[in-house]
Formats: structure tokens, sequence, C-alpha cells
């Protein structure tokens, strides 16, 4: 991957729940942090212009209208053409941009990506995949919300991607697939875990079983696969287990005057611990299987997590993922 190589990177500027102030943060911080990205600012036209202005590379970008979080997603995009989501879609249909990072609400980026620059030649049905912090390693899980009813076919495309992703941007060089289940046996699960199962095991070369809920963390596997329904809730899970175990370890630290010396020895370790599982760390889970790329943010995103969503969005396209993608399914 060419870090040097210049890309264009769209931002929703007015995509979250604390918009637009942590956008503007989080661009300047990206910029400041990777002098190789130019940013295409997509908002409110006051608010892009000032942005600009304070810095040459960002290109500002009108967007008269914002899709809220409760709007019925393709209903928004075909209704709603100014809004900042399919603006920025556009922009990177046409090529304007390389890739583009919201934010914004979920549904309206996976419905702007799938009707506005369309699916790679091949793919069946695009997917979100969300990194998780592993033990000694991290691991992809997908989907985690973009299909809650699939067929086997899809999960057996989603490890095809999958694997692509974690070669080409964690430089894994066989990555480890597994297909989330109740149990580690084949005939374990539903009619569709098991016939999943078996498509993914005559199919697939780097498939190795089943990965239960306890395993997901434990680094056995690079690309976790399932339907959304079950990855959105594993990953929210995932997320609310390490902010209560932090919560914990806190209290227990602050409980009295050894544990607050205790907290002071194990200073940087436990910076290191809410690092690891800070959702903002990662910034944002790429949308696999779309022209382009797009990368969706948390909703309550921080200026830290508006940062990081534009550089893994870079750092995306850096790789040429789409082509990689492409070449994989054919």
């Amino acid at each position: 991957m060419d870090n040097s190589k210049t890309v264009k990177i769209a931002l929703d500027v007015f995509g979250g729940d604390n918009a637009p102030d942590v956008c503007i943060q989080g661009a300047f911080q990206a910029l400041s942090e990777d002098k190789n990205i130019i940013l295409y600012a997509v908002g409110e036209e006051t608010v892009v212009n000032e942005m600009a202005k304070a810095n040459d590379r960002i290109v500002p970008v009108v967007a008269n209208e914002v899709i809220g979080m409760a709007e019925h997603p393709v209903d928004a995009i075909r209704r709603k053409k100014t809004a900042s989501i399919p603006v920025a879609a556009r922009l990177v249909r046409d090529e304007v941009v390389d890739g583009f990072f919201s934010a914004g609400s979920t549904g309206a980026m996976l419905s702007a990506a799938t009707l506005i620059t369309g699916r790679i030649r091949g793919v069946k049905r695009p997917a979100i995949g969300s990194v998780l912090p592993g033990f000694n390693k991290p691991t992809l899980l997908m989907d985690v919300g973009a299909n809650a009813d699939c067929k086997p076919e899809f999960l057996f495309q989603f490890a095809k991607i999958g694997t692509v992703y974690m070669r080409s941007v964690y430089g894994v060089e066989n990555p480890r697939v597994g297909l989330l289940n109740i149990g580690e046996e084949d005939e374990k699960g539903s009619a569709f875990a098991i016939e999943t199962n078996k498509l993914l095991k005559k199919k697939l070369d780097n498939f190795y079983g089943n990965c239960e809920g306890r395993d997901l963390l434990l680094s056995n596997f690079d690309v976790v696969v399932c339907d959304g329904f079950t990855g959105n809730v594993a990953l929210k899970t995932v997320e609310g287990t390490g902010k209560l175990m932090f919560k914990l370890l806190k209290e227990a630290l602050m409980s009295g005057p050894k544990e607050k010396l205790s907290a002071v020895l194990l200073g940087s370790k436990l910076k290191e611990l809410k690092i690891k599982i800070d959702p903002d760390e990662q910034g944002g889970s790429p949308l696999l299987g779309t022209k382009g790329v797009f990368v969706i943010g948390h909703g309550s995103s921080s200026a830290k997590g508006i940062k990081n969503g534009i550089l893994e969005a870079a750092k995306t396209v850096r790789c040429d993922l789409s082509k990689a993608i492409e070449d994989a399914i054919k």
C-alpha cells in the first residue's frame, strides 16, 4: 500500500449525532495526520465554505438537506437528491472522489451506494464489515447490518470478500474464515447454518469451521461471516460488554487509596486497554461489494472517530480494494 498516494475523500459534514462540530474537528485532525488527503466537505454552504477557507486541502460541496436516522433510506435517497449522502455518493460514482465517509444513516449509506454507484460485478449483496479487536490480532465480522435475511451463497461471497479485505488492508497472507454459529460441530445450528457450513467447506479453501460467540475475540479466525441481523447483535453486544468491563474496572480502581495507587501504576496499560476497546479507534465500518469506497461511522462518533473514519477510507482506497474484490468474485 502506497501511503504517499494522494486520495480524495468526501466527508458528510452533517452526518452523525454530534455533527457538524465533531465532523469539522475530525476533518482538520485527519488532514493534519495524513498530508496526502484532499477532503471534499459536503454540507451546508456556510459551514463548508468556512472549512475551505481554513485549509486549502478542503473542497466545499454544498448539500441542502440531511437524511435523518429515522427516515426510510430508499425513499429518502430518491426524494432528497440534494442531501449530503446522495450528493457525496454521486461524487464517488462520477470519480470526482475516491471514497466517502459518513457517520450518518447506515441505511441511507447502503441505499446510496447500491442505487447510485452500484454493486461490483458479480456481487449478489454488499455487506458491512466491522473490524473487532482480537486477543492478538483483529477479526473482521461481516455482515453487521446490511442484510438481515441471507442465503448461504451470500455468506460464501462475504467470506471471499472478507478474505480479500483482510489480505489487502491488513496484510493477512492467508485469512482464516469462520462461520458464526452456536457450536463448533458441523451439524450444529439452524438449517441455514448447516447448509452454509457445507457450502463453505466445499468451496472455500481457507474455511476453518464454525466460530462460537465466545471465540469471536480470541483471534482464532481472521474473518467471521454471518447474516446481518446476527452480526449486528453480536457487534453491539461486544461493544456494550467492552464499555461495561471498563466502567467496572474503573470503579474498582477508584474505590480506595490502595486501589487508586494501583491505577497509577497501571496507567499506561489501562490507556492501552481503553484504546483497544474504543469504537472510535476503528473510525468506521467498510461497506464491501459496491463500486467505490464507502465507510460508515457510528452515529455517536467523536472527533477522533471522524478522523479515524476518514483515515480508514483513505487506507482502503490505497489498497485498490474494488478491483481485488471483482477479481476474487470472478
